[in-house]
């Protein structure tokens, strides 16, 4: 806090005594807990770190509304609680109508949120999930093989070698901002939400706020970048140069990307009656943005028809790259997925053969695949329950869906006037509010991540 509270001080603005004052408390909190448990010998276990690491989450959503009640924007707890979730989620789903009327501070704020949230459920993918085998996380890079405890030095290594990456990437993407036209300011805000694919902006129109194709180019890229796998990164930094090449995911994640681009580009060169060059600058950004659940837009999809919107809600679903910032069901997933069908086919037809599914050359276990239909079952179970809740509290039918597949999905902006493109969640009341924050946390960390904390079983020693 005390990042957004220098740039109040610069800008002469009274809300840089509530970031100090919050500041302040929450730094002596976190002291009176280190001074009580400096000199216990504590040994993490896997429970205990799994426990901190949920807890940490809805602690920092629950300190990061603070800002927003009781600066200049003087949210209500509901709105400030739903921004901060919605930050450090890195969905993008805003409450505030007029985003220019906001202090520097609480801009940077928010931004930052989401930049930390970003970086954490990186390390979350990379030290805790695998380990739970969770989702069928246990199939990234790392060997999860031995206990939580011994493999936990390497663990170590891989957050200072990944957190290291992240900032120099976040730096990389100020630098070419600033070179291609936009404000210092603008810039830092936009880094940070572009890396971490959240999609705050400090400009009510988002991306389409500077209309610029150099820019929008350059958050393709980076958007892209934080939608691959950072321990293949790093991988590739230590000499295994075909590593992010010969990754099944990535391959799958840039051959639909690209796929589905060309599919809205040719739609939208017919619908829309625009050039090629106009229809390939809509359809690229816009649907990189979805896909990787960043949510910038730089035009209102709601106009690209039927058959445009079907796309954007579809892909709200499918996600990066597993290990990296997006949300979503994840690549890696669908692959598997998918293999598991052909596989049942292969089996119909060769009733005594014996076939084994391999991920990134290694084999899909029974456990993992079952772990996998799991996740993708209470997935879409979970996205139908928050749409039928929203619906019963008389929010309409196309808000209640696309409200919902944005918040399980950590994509931002949905579809139609209330929560589209153009619009925000301001007008969803506040039970709405309170059904999509959760939501967006559960689709955050992985749903099982939060249901195992209920399970009997988790607890036994």
């Amino acid at each position: 806090m005390l990042i957004p509270m220098f740039f109040d001080l610069i800008h002469n603005n009274q809300d840089w005594k509530q970031f100090f004052y919050i500041s302040s408390i929450t730094f002596l909190i976190g002291l009176v807990l280190y001074v009580g448990f400096k000199k216990e010998k504590l040994k993490i276990d896997l429970r205990q770190a799994f426990l901190l690491t949920i807890l940490s989450w809805f602690l920092i959503a629950l300190f990061g509304s603070l800002p927003f009640i009781y600066s200049s924007a003087s949210l209500s707890f509901t709105n400030a609680f739903f921004e901060a979730v919605s930050g450090i989620t890195t969905t993008g789903a805003t409450v505030v109508s007029d985003l220019e009327k906001l202090s520097e501070g609480i801009l940077i704020w928010r931004s930052l949120l989401q930049w930390f949230g970003g970086i954490g459920i990186i390390v979350l993918a990379v030290a805790i999930l695998p380990t739970l085998q969770i989702g069928g996380m246990q199939l990234l890079n790392m060997e999860h093989d031995d206990p939580y405890e011994k493999t936990l030095p390497k663990i170590n290594k891989f957050i200072v070698e990944i957190t290291i990456l992240y900032i120099s990437l976040t730096f990389l993407c100020f630098f070419f901002y600033y070179f291609f036209g936009m404000s210092g300011f603008d810039s830092l805000i936009h880094c940070m939400s572009t890396i971490s694919t959240g999609g705050f902006s400090n400009h009510s129109q988002s991306f389409g706020y500077f209309n610029s194709h150099s820019l929008e180019n350059i958050s393709v890229l980076f958007m892209i970048l934080g939608s691959l796998p950072f321990v293949i990164f790093i991988q590739f930094i230590h000499g295994q140069k075909m590593s992010i090449f010969k990754d099944d995911q990535i391959k799958l994640f840039l051959f639909l990307l690209v796929l589905i681009i060309l599919i809205t580009l040719i739609w939208l060169k017919n619908y829309l009656n625009i050039g090629w060059i106009n229809a390939l600058r809509l359809s690229s950004f816009n649907i990189t943005s979805i896909l990787t659940g960043t949510g910038y837009t730089s035009a209102n999809y709601n106009n690209w028809g039927s058959f445009g919107i079907m796309i954007i809600l579809m892909i709200m679903f499918i996600g990066g790259c597993a290990g990296s910032t997006t949300g979503g069901i994840k690549i890696f997933r669908f692959q598997i997925l998918f293999r598991g069908v052909r596989l049942q086919i292969k089996k119909l037809t060769q009733p005594h053969a014996v076939f084994l599914m391999k991920f990134n050359k290694k084999t899909v276990t029974e456990n993992t695949y079952t772990s996998i239909i799991s996740f993708f079952f209470i997935y879409i179970l979970l996205f139908l329950l928050s749409s039928i809740i929203l619906s019963f509290l008389n929010i309409d039918f196309l808000t209640a869906l696309s409200a919902s597949a944005s918040a399980i999905s950590n994509v931002g902006p949905g579809i139609g006037e209330v929560v589209g493109p153009n619009g925000n969640y301001s007008d969803i009341n506040d039970m709405g509010k309170w059904i999509l924050a959760i939501t967006m946390l559960f689709g955050r960390l992985e749903i099982f991540t939060i249901l195992i904390l209920f399970s009997k079983n988790f607890w036994k020693k």
